[in-house]
């Protein structure tokens, strides 16, 4: 099931030899532009059209509202209610310990206020097709709505039947959504940013996605915000030892890789016993999965299993990888996660699976990928707000501080700032 690499004794550089998933090609890039430029250019009737031809089905509306909303939370069961309910409610307080407050810094006569102030909409792109994820939607939604988001709209590729499940509209009415469109991939990035007769363009666009929508982001970025990460196919390195049963680690191996295709799925240990009960646990588990071929696809291309020579190289693997899941199922775990420096979240011990960072233990579950997790982190309130500062200075700072504005300025050039000073410094 995984490709077994040994890297025992290894002294060379590690980014020479770790494998790693393909980079986004060319094809995959000029795909999206045409997709974005199409959208601008046509608007819904483009957007009809991609799904169709995308998703197979014709949506009866582009915007499916509140009412519908409270009506498909009406139709779910009761323990989905109870869950979507629990999980707001652990996202929400988790997020609002994020929340800052107005700060303020004074120096004899200058001061400055710094004041967080949430953007006007919000767009959320909550992935389809597949499988249904309200999950997603509350990762992406609940924190807009803690950072103080006036407006939050959600896109969603829909099913065959042309409708959004009624899960993923159920957390819609939890999360206090506004508005949610019925339509995927790039178009609806391409919708979200730039508008159309029937979706109104956002400040910041959110959520993961697939590659093609991964990259929509960032080629609309600067028309809108976008966070730094590369939300894009899951990932998880796993670092086992023996002292946790080797079917937890095997689970977790596989619960990163039914996301499908373009992801990827390591196991890493310095045990060569451990590997091979690993190994065997996930074919077991794989053989009897209802989402076998999306495991099969993303095992066969990026399903490695890595042989060190003890932790400090397992964390030298992971750091290189920047995994956007690292679990630490292995002996002093906990000391072990305050080396990491690279990694989206890190699941610490036996008990603490991915699975609990994807559905109740707070932080959103949208993560950095394809290394990513080098400069960014997870999404959290502040991608949803920017800092206005409001500067004020009286006469006895402009005095103080003018003449280093005006040497500053000259040496730039730039004479028209320093004659804003010197004539204050001149006047009186």
């Amino acid at each position: 099931m995984l490709t077994r690499l040994d890297l025992r004794g290894f002294t060379g550089s590690l980014a020479e030899v770790l494998p790693r998933p393909e980079p986004v090609g060319a094809t995959a890039v000029e795909t999206v532009r045409s997709i974005i430029a199409a959208v601008r250019e046509g608007g819904d009737d483009a957007l009809a059209k991609f799904t169709e031809r995308f998703d197979g089905t014709s949506p009866p509306s582009l915007r499916v509202g509140r009412t519908e909303m409270g009506e498909a939370l009406e139709r779910v069961g009761a323990e989905v209610r109870e869950a979507l309910y629990a999980s707001a409610e652990a996202i929400r307080r988790y997020h609002e310990g994020q929340v800052r407050p107005e700060s303020m810094h004074g120096s004899d006569g200058l001061v400055v206020r710094t004041i967080p102030r949430p953007v006007d909409r919000a767009g959320c792109y909550v992935p389809g097709g597949r499988a249904a994820y309200p999950s997603t939607l509350l990762m992406t939604a609940v924190p807009a709505r803690v950072a103080g988001v006036d407006e939050v709209v959600v896109c969603v590729p829909p099913g065959p039947d042309g409708r959004i499940p009624d899960s993923t509209l159920a957390a819609a009415a939890v999360a206090d959504v506004d508005m949610v469109h019925p339509v995927g991939g790039a178009q609806a990035i391409a919708a979200l940013a730039y508008g159309t007769a029937s979706i109104v363009p956002v400040d910041v666009i959110v959520g993961p996605g697939n590659v093609y929508v991964a990259v929509a982001k960032q080629e609309v970025a600067g028309a809108v915000g976008i966070p730094a990460g590369f939300a894009g196919p899951s990932e998880v390195i796993v670092i086992a030892d023996d002292s946790v049963p080797p079917e937890f680690a095997a689970i977790d191996v596989v619960v990163q890789a039914e996301h499908g295709p373009n992801g990827l799925a390591w196991l890493v240990t310095w045990d060569e016993e451990v590997a091979d009960a690993v190994e065997a646990a996930i074919g077991q588990i794989v053989a009897t999965s209802p989402r076998r071929s999306d495991i099969e696809a993303t095992l066969a291309v990026a399903g490695n299993c890595l042989l060190i020579d003890g932790p400090v190289e397992a964390l030298a693997v992971a750091d290189e990888i920047a995994p956007e899941h690292l679990q630490l199922m292995c002996a002093n775990a906990g000391e072990l996660a305050l080396k990491v420096r690279n990694a989206g979240a890190v699941f610490c011990g036996p008990w603490s699976p991915a699975s609990l960072g994807d559905y109740m233990a707070g932080p959103s579950h949208v993560l950095p990928t394809a290394g990513t997790a080098r400069f960014a982190g997870a999404l959290t309130v502040s991608d949803f707000t920017k800092d206005v500062h409001v500067v004020t200075a009286d006469r006895a700072a402009i005095e103080r501080l003018g003449p280093h504005i005006v040497a500053l300025a000259e040496v730039e050039g730039l004479d028209a700032h320093a004659e804003s000073v010197r004539m204050r410094l001149a006047d009186g």
